[in-house]
C-alpha cells in the first residue's frame, strides 16, 4: 500500500536514489537535455528545479547548500553562470519533458528533460501563420505590387534630372 510516499522512490533505496539524481542532474547542467524514463525524469525534474532558483541568487551560502547536493565543481560553474544568467527573469519551469514513446526491451517509458532555455530548435523557430480559406492577404498584396513597380519607374527619371542638373 502506498501510504503517505509523497514521491517516487524509483526502486531504490535512499542513498542510491540521491546519487542517481545528482548524477543526472550532472549530466542535464552539463549537457542541457538527457534521455530516461519517464518517472526517472518526473523525479529528476522536482530535483533539480530548486536547484536552478537556488542558482539566481550567486551567494557563497547558495553555493555551498547546491554543492551539497551536486559535489561537481564543474557543474557548480555551469549552474551559477550561463544557467543562471539564461534563466534569471524565468520565474519558474526550468526543465521541460517530452515523451518519447517505448523502450523495446522492457516497454519502459521513455523521455527526455532539457533545459528551456537552452533549446535552440524552440527558440529559433518561427511561428506560422494562420491561414484561411478565405484570406484577404493576397488580394492585399496584390494591391501593394502595382504601387511599388510605379516607385521604381519613376525612380530612373528623378536620376536622369538629378544627372542633367549636375551637368549645366
Amino acid at each position: 500500500m502506498r501510504h503517505g510516499r509523497k514521491f517516487n522512490h524509483l526502486g531504490r533505496t535512499a542513498d542510491h536514489r540521491r546519487a542517481m539524481l545528482a548524477n543526472m542532474a550532472i549530466s542535464l547542467i552539463m549537457h542541457k537535455r538527457i534521455t530516461t524514463t519517464l518517472a526517472k525524469a518526473k523525479a529528476l525534474k522536482k530535483y533539480v528545479e530548486p536547484l536552478i532558483t537556488r542558482s539566481k541568487d550567486d551567494s557563497t551560502n547558495s553555493r555551498r547548500v547546491v554543492f551539497g547536493y551536486l559535489q561537481n565543481k564543474e557543474a557548480l560553474k555551469e549552474l551559477f553562470g550561463p544557467v543562471a544568467q539564461k534563466v534569471g527573469d524565468r520565474p519558474g519551469g526550468y526543465t521541460r519533458i517530452i515523451k518519447l514513446g517505448f523502450r523495446q526491451g522492457d516497454a519502459a517509458e521513455k523521455a527526455f528533460i532539457e533545459l528551456v532555455d537552452f533549446d535552440e530548435n524552440m527558440l529559433k523557430s518561427p511561428k506560422a501563420e494562420k491561414k484561411t480559406r478565405r484570406s484577404r492577404k493576397s488580394s492585399a498584396a496584390k494591391a501593394e505590387v502595382p504601387a511599388a513597380e510605379e516607385v521604381k519607374t519613376e525612380a530612373p527619371a528623378a536620376e536622369a534630372a538629378a544627372e542633367e542638373a549636375k551637368a549645366e
